[in-house]
Formats: C-alpha cells, structure tokens, sequence
C-alpha cells in the first residue's frame, strides 16, 4: 500500500480500458495537474497504473474513438446540451489530435482517457463538456463495433477473393480428372474443378455467416452511458446515424455489457480457418504426390537440402485454425460468467478478437493466392485417378440400375476387388463373379462395353451427372452458381462500404459547420 501512495502521481501508460465513470465538472483541472482527465490525482499513479493501462492496443481504435467523440459531440450541440463555439472549440481540438496521431496522445488508462485529457489540454475547461451525458462504457463499446465492422469487411475480401480463386479453377480445370480420397484412400475419380468447388461452397456460406454478423455488429450502443442511461436530452439515433450504424441497441444495459457480436465474429472466423486448413492440407498432401505443382511465391526451399521445395506457407495457412480457435476460447472463457453491466474482464475479450481476424484474413489472402497460381498436371492426375480400383462403384452401380439390390452388387464388387489382388479387376473377372454371385450370366445385367466404360475413369466421372456431382456438365453449373452467388456476396460488402463511406463524409460535414 505505501508503495502505491508512493507513487500516486506516476504517469500511466495504456488504452482501451472500459471504465466505469461520466466526467464531472471540475475533474478537468486534474488533466493539466499530473493526473488525468478521468482519475484526477488520486488513482493517476502506482505499479498496477500498466497492469491496467490498454493503451498501447488502443492505437487500433484511435481513429475509430475520433469518429465516436465527434459524432457525440455534434449531437450535444444539436440537442442545445453544449452551445455551437463550446462545440466547435472542442470538435477543432479533435482534429489536433487526429493530425497527432495515437502517438501524439498523453500517457492514459486507455485511449479514450487519453484524447480526453488531450482536448481539455488543448480546448481548456470547455473541453471537459465533450464527455457529458455518456460514460467509457458505451464509449468503448462504440469504438469496438465501429472498427470490427471494417475488419470484417476486409474479411469477407479475403474470403471472396478465395473464393473466385476456386471457382476460377472450377471453371478451368472442370475436365481435369484427379483420385477423390475418404479417410485417405482412393475412393472414387473426381476431378479438379469438383474439389475446387467443394471448398467454394464451404467459403460462401463463411462469407453469409460474417455477413450477419456485421448486421449484429452494425448497431451503436452510444448514449446507454454507464449501463443506465442518462437524464440528459440525447438522441442516440442521430450519433447512431452519423457514424453509420444501421440502429441502435436498445437496452442500455445490454449496450455496454454485451459482447456475444465479438463471439459471433470469432465463431465465423474460426470456421474460416477451420475451412482454410482443410484446404491446405489437400494442398500439402497433392503436393507430396506431385497432383499439384505450387507457384514459388507460395513455396520455400530447405538450408540445407536444395532439392526441396515445400509448401511452407499452405503449412502456416493450415496452422492458422489453431490461432483462430484459440482466440475463440480465450474469448468465451473471459466472457463466461461475468455479471451485468460493465466488468473490467472486458478490457481483455477484445484483443482476442483482433488477433484473430489479423490472422484468418491474411491467410485466408495467402492460401488465395496459392490456388490461384497453382498448375495441376493432367497427366499425373489421370493417372492416378483410377488407382485403387476406385471406379468400383460405378460398376456396382451399372448392376444396381438393372435391377439388382446393391448390397448384391456390393458384393460383387468386393469379391471381384479381391480376386484381382489390388489392382482393377478385368471385365472377365467381374463376369465370372457376377455368375458365380448371382447365378445368371453379366450379360443377364449388362454389356461388356457398359462395364468396361464403368471402369474407366473420364467414363465413371461423366455418369455422376447429378446436381454437384462431379460430371463436366454438373461443375458447370455449380460454377454458374458459385459464381452467381460470389457476386451478390460481393455486391453486399460493397454496398456496405458504401454506406459507411456515406456516414464518414455526412458526419465530416456535420463537424465543418461548428469548426
């Protein structure tokens, strides 16, 4: 305890804290005093001043607290609750502090302390009205929306330019042939276009599940001040409107305390890396066994052996779902149990969410680009497709569509898998099977030329025609679709920026009339 005493008047350095507390005239002085615009002297100083400081974090929201103190403030001067030149002194000190920069802030508990003892610095006492009818809490939780909602923005960037990677390999590869694999062996012929869009389809609906999450996202909790309101005259719709929020969230109390759109954010990304590391791991695996040959800007080679070229980056994609789960985890657990309203654990959920969304966008962005720049050797795949007698049940299936049960067929199948050891089994084989299982000559079910074209993979891939099937016919369509639904996705993003860039522009408007 000395110790603290001993060290009341230290400067704090940090960001992004939540606190609890609306400015009450008279603390501005302590702004100039050694202490600062929201503790005063008092609680200005000690060895846990770092432990709580977020300052550092902060720099991420500088610009987006900006928009949300300029937006407030407009508001109190529409409202009559500060005068037009108390406005205007306090919105052109904001704009000392933007050409600053975080950097050129004072040391503070967060960034929104630090701005606010920077205006008060600048504007004198009248910039102590800047924080009037509002708190930290529905402060800081203003700044988060406003700037996740870019971040998921730049997110669904990423993800749909995977996915135009993928279906523009769709599209060029429809006819490649290439082994399809269930739990590691061959299965069945497929070709490079099917598996392509098997991964697109799984990104589109990680870009619907990020778009409404930013709907969620996309509402203001400014003017629920510290969890109750306030007595002030506000008009929350209007700061909600300036700073482009699609409305606001209505129960103060859930305003300040909720998190669960953090939640949402990072469950979609995690399923997007989750996405993303299956995807390397085809990648990594093709590779090994020459079906895929990457471009060198997505591969390394070894120091000490020259003749390696390896998938490095796919590998570091593939590692980014254990980033993303755990900044999933590390959320719930700091959210679990905390009670209403405002709790200082806050502080610590948010960082989870922004390392997260760093790391799924840049690789969802990297494993794009290796898609895109990746040449698939016809010949090889081709090859290999028929491996492991994979067009087996295409034969079963010819048996089955004359009527036979498939389990019969099934049987026939295997038996006749069996008898050729490993390899493919001969049209004679199978006859003789069939005759030996079913009592009645092949001939009774089939021609030698249906099986015999079952059996052949560019023959087996043609028949499984139906919708999403692998068929050149069937990719065609799925790319149509693919496509179809990749440009809506994209008109949506854009649609949004727009709205934003909108808000941006009529707030920057509001602001000129009082500076």
């Amino acid at each position: 305890m000395t110790e603290f005493r001993d060290n009341r008047t230290a400067k704090t350095t940090g960001d992004a804290s939540d606190g609890d507390g609306e400015f009450v005239e008279g603390d501005d002085a302590s702004a100039t005093d050694g202490g600062t615009a929201v503790r005063g002297e008092r609680f200005s100083g000690g060895p846990a001043r770092g432990f709580l400081s977020s300052m550092a974090a902060d720099d991420r929201i500088f610009e987006a607290d900006l928009a949300v103190d300029r937006a407030h403030v407009v508001m109190l001067a529409e409202r009559g609750i500060v005068d037009d030149d108390e406005a205007g002194q306090i919105l052109q000190a904001l704009n000392v502090v933007e050409v600053e920069e975080h950097k050129g802030l004072p040391d503070g508990e967060d960034v929104h302390e630090a701005i606010e003892s920077k205006v008060i610095a600048i504007a004198g006492d009248v910039g102590g009205k800047m924080h009037t009818a509002r708190s930290r809490n529905d402060e800081v939780a203003t700044c988060i929306r406003y700037r996740l909602r870019e971040d998921v923005l730049d997110a669904l960037d990423a993800v749909n330019d995977a996915r135009a990677a993928l279906v523009e390999v769709a599209d060029a590869e429809a006819e490649t042939l290439m082994p399809g694999y269930t739990h590691l062996q061959s299965a069945q012929p497929t070709t490079v276009g099917h598996w392509a869009l098997s991964y697109a389809g799984a990104l589109a609906r990680d870009a619907d599940r990020l778009l409404d999450a930013y709907d969620r996202v996309n509402e203001s909790p400014l003017g629920a001040a510290a969890f109750a309101g306030t007595p002030f005259d506000v008009d929350r719709s209007r700061t909600a409107e300036l700073l482009g929020f699609s409305g606001v969230v209505a129960n103060a109390t859930d305003a300040v305390a909720a998190r669960d759109h953090l939640v949402e954010v990072a469950s979609a990304l995690a399923n997007v890396a989750t996405h993303l590391s299956g995807l390397a791991e085809d990648l990594v695996i093709f590779s090994n066994r020459g079906f895929v040959e990457l471009d060198d800007a997505y591969s390394s080679t070894s120091s000490i052996m020259p003749q390696k070229k390896n998938p490095d980056t796919l590998e570091l994609v593939r590692a980014t779902a254990g980033d993303a789960s755990a900044g999933l985890n590390g959320l719930l657990s700091t959210l679990k149990g905390l009670p209403r309203a405002y709790n200082r654990d806050l502080q610590n959920a948010t960082p989870h969410v922004w390392s997260t969304i760093d790391a799924v966008t840049e690789a969802t962005s990297v494993a794009a680009g290796a898609v895109a720049t990746a040449e698939w050797p016809a010949e090889a795949l081709a090859e290999a497709a028929g491996e492991g007698f994979s067009t087996a049940t295409a034969v079963a299936d010819v048996l089955a569509m004359a009527d036979v049960p498939f389990r019969q067929a099934h049987e026939v199948l295997a038996t006749a898998s069996e008898d050729a050891e490993g390899d493919a089994p001969s049209v004679e084989t199978i006859a003789a099977v069939v005759e030996d299982v079913l009592g009645e000559p092949m001939t009774a079910y089939a021609d030698e030329a249906t099986v015999a074209e079952a059996l052949d993979p560019e023959a087996n891939v043609a028949m499984r025609d139906s919708v999403g099937g692998p068929a050149p016919e069937a990719v065609a369509s799925g790319v149509a679709s693919a496509a179809e639904a990749l440009s809506g996705d994209e008109a949506a993003v854009e649609g949004k920026r727009d709205a934003l860039a909108l808000a941006h522009e009529t707030l920057q408007d509001e602001v000129s009339t009082y500076v």
